[in-house]
């Protein structure tokens, strides 16, 4: 069987690291103040993978974005999924040399399909992940602030059909919120999909985290909560995961 996985997510909006709620994004602090309190060389041993998303409304700033995705990943030996606005193969080729792992699409997964699909056939779809923000059973693009015409299921369908590595699955209505996942659209979603499902928005503890893990169809949780997951917060949550016989990995 698979080993599950925990990821941690990282919200950059304009040189910053922000917090969501809702998809209203509050201003953190920026790369020194996250390296002062994470310090991700040491809490990689806590997680299975780093996201971080490029979430700045205006000006994506590639470049901008690439350095501080540089910063953050030097010594980190887990994967590292970036993305947000890409909208080129240039794109995806600047975030690959500056760390990144895989990389993560949304807006581009319903707008340019030839895009996504070159993408897959330069990088292999093992690179390529799906980000799916919504709402009940509404999609949205562009942050959050465009909902499409497909409904949640046949939206699915489609990303099913385009042969990408897997599907973070993002609830705007528990995002930020520290109220659990929504588990039950998330089950529904993966009984219906053949692609590798990660689950975010809600999670505000361990609990919520292990709840997640614990359910036989989802295969990774997210948690972008940087105040209730911080200091010893991720280690102490991974441990009670194991403990709980959570199906993760033991990091030595």
């Amino acid at each position: 069987m698979l080993r599950k996985r925990l990821i941690f997510t990282l919200i950059y909006n304009n040189g910053f690291f922000t917090q969501s709620r809702n998809f209203r994004l509050q201003k953190v602090g920026d790369i020194g103040w996250l390296e002062k309190n994470y310090g991700f060389k040491d809490l990689a041993f806590s997680l299975d993978e780093l996201i971080v998303l490029n979430a700045s409304r205006e000006d994506k700033d590639i470049m901008g974005f690439a350095e501080i995705l540089s910063r953050l990943v030097e010594d980190v030996f887990i994967p590292i999924c970036a993305g947000g606005g890409l909208r080129c193969m240039k794109d995806a080729e600047i975030l690959f040399a500056n760390g990144a792992d895989k990389i993560i699409l949304n807006t581009a997964i319903y707008e340019n399909k030839n895009l996504v699909v070159d993408f897959i056939k330069r990088y292999g779809s093992q690179s390529i992940v799906a980000s799916v923000d919504y709402k009940k059973n509404d999609v949205f693009l562009r942050n959050g602030t465009k909902k499409i015409d497909i409904k949640l299921p046949d939206y699915m369908d489609y990303i099913d059909s385009l042969g990408v590595g897997e599907v973070y699955l993002n609830s705007m209505d528990n995002d930020g919120t520290g109220f659990g996942y929504d588990i039950e659209t998330s089950k529904k979603v993966a009984n219906n999909i053949s692609m590798p499902l990660i689950i975010a928005g809600g999670a505000g503890n361990e609990n919520h985290l292990l709840k997640g893990l614990m359910t036989e169809q989802i295969d990774a949780v997210a948690t972008a909560n940087l105040f209730n997951f911080i200091g010893n917060g991720l280690p102490r949550a991974r441990q009670s995961i194991i403990s709980n016989n959570g199906n993760i990995a033991l990091w030595q």
